[in-house]
């Protein structure tokens, strides 16, 4: 019996690789590339408009960005030659822009705020008893 070479053996690829190896790969990395002309554009803006606005779209030369309320619509609408000349700046042959507003809250590369959990003392002794009694069953086993 012969043994295996190990050079013979296909070592698998990263799955990130495998995707964007493949045609598959294509929505990818356009979302890749826009969150990249997001992140450029970004310190360009308005302070404010920089954490209330995202890059959604290139199409040609119309940018689409995405707010979080009626109020940064008027808002980035007000501030479009800003944005148009931010995106020129980065290489983008951008002439228009329009603004959509999301129901939920575009994504930003700005961290909010650490989110605190509070969990009810009832709670907190349930999970307590929980992993006591783990830890009893564990101690019998050995």
């Amino acid at each position: 019996m012969s043994e295996p070479k190990s050079s013979a053996r296909s070592v698998p690829k990263p799955a990130l690789e495998a995707v964007m190896a493949d045609k598959a790969g294509n929505p990818l990395r356009r979302a890749l590339w826009l969150d990249a002309m997001d992140r450029q554009l970004r310190p360009h803006l308005p302070p404010a408009l920089a954490s209330r606005c995202r890059l959604a779209n290139v199409d040609g030369e119309h940018l689409v960005f995405l707010v979080e309320s009626p109020v940064w619509h008027a808002k980035v609408r007000v501030a479009e030659n800003q944005l148009l000349d931010a995106a020129r700046s980065i290489g983008l042959k951008a002439t228009r822009v329009t603004v959509k507003t999301a129901t939920a809250r575009a994504h930003s590369p700005v961290p909010d705020e650490p989110r605190r959990s509070t969990v009810s003392a009832t709670t907190h002794k349930g999970l307590r008893d929980a992993l006591d009694a783990l830890k009893d069953v564990k101690s019998t086993r050995s």
